[in-house]
Order: C-alpha cells, then structure tokens, then sequence
C-alpha cells in the first residue's frame, strides 16, 4: 500500500483534474450543497470499533431512492452492528458526486464506500492505489462464475489486467432502439427488417413521406446524446472489436470506420424533430410517445419513463430492439461500490461489499430500479416482463462492451475530450474534422 502522499501526487496528475475537475467546474462542484458541507468537515465514520458505514451515492429519487432504501434496509437487518450513515450527493447525473469524491480522496478522508461507474472511470484510482484490491477478501468463485466477462472486465477498471477493485450491483443497456408501435405500422415499416444503421435512415425517410411523425426523437443540446449514438453507430457498421480498438486508442486502420460512423450520424440528423437542439433526451422520449417521432435510442432506463407516461403500455404502444446491427451485443452501463484505501471502517465496508454481490441484495435491488442484476443466477420472478427480456439476452449476449459515454469505457480525461469533440461536431457536422478529433482524444489512452 502507498502512503497518503504517493495517492495525493497520482491523483492530481493532470489526466485526471483536467477531466473530473472540469467536469466538476462545470456542475459548479455541489460546493454549496449541505451533504458536502458533512462530508468533508470530518466524517463521522470512524466511530469506536469501525463499525460506521458512510455510504455516498446518487440514488436519491424515484426508483432509484426505492432500490437503495431496499439495499439498505436489508443490509441493516442483516448486520445490526454496523451503523450506516447514509450520505447522499444528488444531481448532475452523478458529477456532483464524483466532485465531492476526487476532493475527499485527495484529502486523505474517503467515506467507507460510494456509488461509481467501474470501468475505465476508476482507472485514476488504481494508479493511485486507493482502492482495495478485492479479489480475496470479497470476489469468491461463486461470484466470479456469476459474472460475464464484460461485467468482470468493468470490475478491473476497464483493464483485464487490473485487479478486481469493484463490486458491480446493476446493468443497463445501451444499445437499444425503441419505437413507436403505431407510427410504424401507419408507415408500413417492419422494424424487424432493419438490420443496419443505413436500414434505419431508409425507414425513417420512408416514416416521414407515409406519415406526420419525425424519423428519429434524440437531443442535440447536450453532445453525450450524439455520442451514444455515434458509438452504437461505430459499433453497429464496424463489429465490436473495431469499437474496442477505439476505445483502448488502438486506431491504426479503423480511420475509416470511425469516419463512416459520423457521416451516417450527419445522416441520421436529417429525420431528428425540428426542435432537436433545445430538448433533453426525456423531452425527446416524449416525442415518441405522442408520436411526432418514430423511435429514438437511448438505454433501457427509457422504458422506466415510458412507463410513467399514461395509455403507452408496452408492446401495445410501444418497443424496443437491439440498435440495429447490434444483435448479440449487451452494451454495458453498470454502477458498482468500491473500497477506498485508507478506510474509515475497513470490516464493515468489505461485509457491505460481499452483500452488494449476492443474489438477495441484486434481486431487492434491481427491480425498482428498472435495472436487471449482473449476476446471471438471479431469479426472474420479481422482474417485469421488459426486464426479464433483458435478462435473458444479457445472459445470452456474445460480448458485453463498455459504454465510452458514461465512463465505463475510456478514463475520465478521455471521455472529457471525445465529448468535446462531439460538441463541435453537432455545431457544424464537419465529419473530417471530428474524425481527426476523436483519433487523437483516445491516443490519450
């Protein structure tokens, strides 16, 4: 183990600031929030016989809040003498929470455990050393033949080669396709015969001449959207391994592919609805449902905000599909607990950690979060029929690639840059110009 002062200096490297602490800058770092205020005053967690368990998360509304309050309560059951102090950081789609993390890490004051993406995202804190290594301690073999390799890979911070420094609790998918039931029989479509991304230009364009609906429902406002889309796109034309080779800078010829993949993005902006760059991809989610759009992708928390939306049920209103050209593929979006080094309650953190990994605590978990279990051995009983579809092509999936959008897949200073990149992109759709940008963001790697 590396002393306080070897985590401080990695982690302030400027792979990392430059990223996280951008990022922060730009949500205002929650520096006014009072779950900050608490958690960086002097944590309470390390009470007489380490038995106060800080946990910080984003889980605080919604299905989110019940999933967690569920974990939780459960855990408390379970284990009586180990006081939880629950300490959430809301907003920002989890980047106030990874503000308040990178400040406490720096300063030598983690909480016990918190809520994070694996993958590539955690990479600064292995090269840091300050997170355990957990594959005695907490990643028996039960666990480890539960988990697929994707999942597993996520775990190792995105690298094979890493240890195993996180639990994974949940898995999205990302690349889906849903779609308006009745604008597409209105349009004669079959969505069953789209089988490329060049299939899915045609059925929009033949979507907008048969009826008054949009081709394509997404957001332009914010540039993740359009990189979600550009990566399933990647994925879609070229096959895993050439998104995998981008992703881990491997670039050397799949210029071309990467290439190919925009222009069929400056495609695709052509069916978007007119209003594209002033909607949140929730607003966008809406112009399905009423149909002025005929499908849109986005992850499967989509069906979540389906499901709020009165007489839209589904397979009667509406579906859902692998991102054409994805069959078989199970694009990951995946939250997981860590154990920091040093930690305020080392025992209680890793007895948290065992309970995140078993089949009770993902089977309580993942059904109100609209989320399905990583675990393959999960009953399906409390799922909904959406989720046990999920399921069984989770457990049927060829590979299980990682979301470069949300984290999983590229490290921080990455993701920052190549969401730059697409930024400028939608302003001008000049495909040579990002093509070049994306290349040289992931040499970073």
């Amino acid at each position: 183990m590396k002393d306080n002062q070897k985590s401080k200096q990695s982690l302030s490297r400027r792979k990392y600031v430059t990223a996280v602490g951008a990022a922060a800058a730009s949500v205002g770092i929650a520096g006014c929030s009072a779950n900050e205020t608490s958690s960086q005053g002097g944590s309470t967690s390390s009470s007489e016989g380490g038995s106060t368990l800080e946990i910080q998360h984003w889980w605080t509304a919604g299905g989110d809040g019940k999933a967690m309050s569920a974990l939780l309560s459960r855990f408390n059951e379970m284990h009586s003498e180990i006081e939880i102090q629950e300490n959430p950081v809301s907003g920002a789609g989890g980047q106030n929470l990874h503000s308040v993390i990178q400040d406490r890490t720096l300063n030598g004051n983690p909480p016990s455990t918190w809520q994070d993406w694996p993958g590539a995202n955690l990479q600064p804190y292995v090269e840091a050393d300050a997170l355990k290594d957990l594959g005695e301690d907490v990643w028996t073999d039960d666990l480890r033949d539960a988990y697929l390799p994707g999942v597993k890979t996520a775990a190792r911070a995105g690298n094979p080669d890493n240890p195993l420094i996180s639990v994974p609790l949940n898995v999205h998918r990302l690349n889906n396709l849903f779609y308006n039931i009745e604008v597409f029989e209105e349009a004669g479509v079959d969505p069953s015969n789209m089988e490329t991304p060049s299939d899915l230009v045609d059925a929009m364009a033949t979507i907008e001449s048969e009826t008054d609906a949009a081709g394509m429902g997404q957001e332009t406002s914010s540039a993740q959207g359009t990189l979600q889309l550009w990566a399933v796109t990647l994925m879609s034309e070229a096959g895993v391994e050439t998104y995998e080779k981008f992703r881990n800078g491997e670039t050397d010829g799949i210029e071309d592919d990467v290439r190919g993949a925009l222009e069929t993005v400056a495609e695709y902006k052509n069916h978007y609805t007119d209003d594209a760059g002033s909607i949140n991809q929730d607003e966008a989610g809406f112009k399905v449902a009423n149909g002025k759009a005929a499908c849109m992708h986005q992850g499967d928390w989509q069906a979540g905000n389906f499901g709020t939306i009165d007489d839209f049920a589904y397979k009667e209103d509406w579906d859902h599909m692998p991102f054409p050209g994805t069959d078989g593929y199970y694009q990951l979006v995946l939250d997981g607990f860590v154990h920091p080094v040093p930690n305020p309650s080392p025992e209680a953190t890793t007895e948290f950690l065992k309970f995140v990994g078993t089949v009770e605590a993902q089977e309580l978990f993942n059904p109100p979060k609209g989320s399905i279990p990583p675990r393959t051995d999960v009953p399906q009983d409390s799922f909904t029929e959406f989720q046990q579809k999920e399921m069984e092509q989770f457990s049927n999936s060829e590979a299980q690639p990682l979301t470069m959008a949300h984290g999983l897949g590229v490290p921080p200073s990455v993701r920052s840059s190549i969401i730059d990149v697409m930024s400028r992109f939608t302003s001008g759709y000049d495909v040579e110009s990002a093509q070049q940008e994306l290349v040289n963001a992931v040499s970073e790697v």
